[in-house]
């Protein structure tokens, strides 16, 4: 059976997989529209939470991203999981014992105000939708490659899936899909990455593998990937980092309290029918995510390693990587390379003329790299690969089995879709529950409310399918700009309305307000938003990266900062919250049958 035909059979068996479970469990109330009836075993929530907090980003990008930036890449894994960590231990069992199943509904309701819940809605939707763009460019990227159409199209079909299984199902039908999509990522994700391994250090285990010598060798595969590298004039795979110190230390703070502030993942923890349950969900989460994001560096540096070894024959025969025959004739460059250049994502131009594909770094620092690049010919790099194909083409370059292949295309669409389901959800419990009941009427029945639900969810779905088709000018930045804006909105909202007692609505509401604000505007300075251009406001703030050499993806946590200060100076000049809300805060953080303390008597 030809490869193409063996796509359409498992990516097709996945989606009537996703559909049927969707029919199977449709939504009959708002409490299963929301959360699923509040019934679902930790277990089973631990893998929907981990395949709806994996997303495309950490399917398809990640990896590129840890192969494209070596050891700076950690900072993804160190961020993405710490904050998982974060969010398991210091905010899930809190927020799921408040008893309310959205993260506006918890803001308004601690902070006795519906302005609160108001801002923490746009601050939700702004998030939400932001990320969700993401979502389905992964889609248009898996598509586009997989199913032999436009990333347009993708995009338009993606939609469809959507909207069958998160309008009819809710959060029931969202849950039992994405356990179902979680089985079919990890074993997309893990099964080429046993087959790399094997292939190229005899260890079937890639984490394993990773620090392994390679076959044949007595020399480790990131020794070899070094070499390799370093000699072709990029940065040491082991130690190149991204920018300085202090901006890879915010950046991974940024995406860590990012993650902990992302309303979908947080909306997972009231599906399951106790707190207790709720915490062990948490950890059960922690394990099924970290099959994939200990996976991740294995799967980076081999690949990395066999594209080099695809363009350039002397990498694994230890020849001269500038000799004229070294590299890959370009009439002779293997199908794969072909199936992508369609795409867009991978380019080739033959600039010196001669034929043949030379893969070196335009950018090298490297002078006897250069001048060896120059003696041989080269007049600059020639072919560019997009980090977001890194993962997907994987197994095509290893020259795997076409089913290999097939349930790759099907893992990258399942990561995809699990997440801008949740997020849909979200969204969609925001503009209902905390908007339309929660804000301008109060009275709306039930079915009212459910009818409104899928309707928010519908709008939802065309919005963001429309800036999938049209992203704006930051949209490279997305995924990295969903995390500063949830870092620096919500997160510091709901740790201040769990641990702080003393915080009132005022403070609460300008903090907000302010990390929004300081965040959105250090981003669009860079990287501009639709009709404004970026280079117009960099001069306001004194050039790029100005701000300390931080990036604008790492701005986030700066803007957590701003928004606890602002909380705490607005706090203290304003009047302290009402008694029952200081008791209630209390009641939140100690455990059920606890004795209250009070310093000199226990009651």
């Amino acid at each position: 059976m030809d490869l193409q035909t063996t796509i359409y059979i498992v990516v097709g068996l996945s989606f009537a997989l996703y559909i049927g479970i969707a029919i199977w469990a449709r939504a009959g109330s708002t409490s299963e529209f929301y959360v699923a009836g509040g019934g679902v075993p930790p277990v089973m929530n631990g893998m929907a939470t981990a395949a709806d907090w994996m997303s495309a980003a950490s399917f398809i990008s990640m990896a590129g991203l840890i192969a494209n930036m070596g050891y700076g890449g950690g900072l993804f894994l160190m961020g993405w999981t710490g904050g998982y960590v974060l969010l398991a231990c210091l905010l899930a069992p809190y927020l799921r014992k408040f008893g309310k199943f959205t993260v506006p509904q918890f803001i308004g309701d601690r902070f006795y105000s519906k302005t609160a819940s108001t801002v923490a809605v746009i601050c939700l939707l702004t998030a939400s939708i932001t990320y969700i763009i993401g979502q389905m460019t992964g889609v248009g990227v898996a598509f586009s490659r997989f199913l032999g159409v436009s990333s347009e199209t993708g995009i338009y079909v993606g939609m469809g899936i959507v909207f069958m299984y998160a309008v009819f199902g809710g959060m029931k039908g969202i849950t039992y899909t994405q356990v179902a999509q979680y089985i079919v990522l990890i074993f997309a994700y893990t099964i080429p990455a046993i087959f790399i391994s094997l292939q190229l250090t005899g260890n079937p285990i890639p984490q394993l593998g990773l620090g392994s010598d390679m076959s044949g060798s007595n020399v480790s595969l990131l020794t070899t990937l070094d070499q390799v590298v370093t000699d072709l004039g990029f940065g040491k795979y082991t130690t190149t980092t991204a920018g300085s110190t202090l901006n890879m230390f915010v950046y991974t703070m940024s995406l860590m309290i990012g993650t902990a502030g992302l309303p979908h993942v947080i909306m997972r923890f009231f599906t399951v029918p106790k707190v207790a349950d709720a915490r062990t969900s948490a950890g059960w989460a922690l394990v099924f995510i970290a099959i994939l994001y200990t996976t991740a560096p294995a799967v980076a540096a081999m690949a990395k390693l066999n594209l080099h070894s695809t363009v350039n024959a002397a990498v694994m025969k230890g020849g001269d990587l500038y000799a004229p025959e070294a590299s890959i004739k370009a009439d002779e460059r293997p199908d794969w390379m072909k199936r992508w250049e369609k795409t867009g994502l991978l380019k080739f131009e033959d600039k010196n003329g001669d034929g043949r594909i030379q893969y070196y770094n335009d950018a090298t620092k490297n002078a006897d790299a250069k001048a060896k690049a120059e003696q041989a010919g080269w007049k600059g790099n020639e072919l560019t690969v997009n980090a977001d194909i890194i993962v997907l083409a994987n197994p095509e370059i290893a020259l795997l089995p076409n089913w290999v292949i097939a349930l790759v295309a099907a893992g990258g669409l399942a990561a995809a879709l699990s997440t801008a389901a949740g997020l849909l959800m979200a969204i969609s419990a925001a503009v209902s529950h905390d908007l339309i009941k929660g804000v301008f009427m109060p009275d709306i029945s039930e079915k009212g409310e459910l009818m409104a639900g899928k309707i928010a969810m519908a709008v939802a779905i065309v919005i963001s399918g429309w800036l999938g088709l049209n992203p704006p000018g930051f949209a490279a930045g997305t995924v990295a700009l969903a995390f500063g804006i949830a870092a620096s909105s919500l997160f510091p909202a709901i740790m201040m309305g769990i641990f702080s007692k003393k915080m009132n609505k005022e403070g609460a509401v300008a903090g907000m307000l302010a990390g929004l604000f300081v965040t959105l505007f250090y981003v669009f300075a860079h990287k501009g938003i639709f009709f404004i251009k970026g280079t117009e406001f960099l001069d306001l703030i004194g050039g790029a990266n100005s701000f300390f050499g931080i990036t604008p993806e790492a701005f986030g946590a700066i803007g957590a900062l701003v928004n606890f200060g602002v909380a705490f100076v607005v706090d203290k000049l304003t009047q302290e919250p009402p008694e029952h809300i200081q008791h209630l805060v209390e009641s939140v953080r100690v455990p059920r049958g606890a004795k209250a303390v009070d310093g000199a008597h226990a009651h």
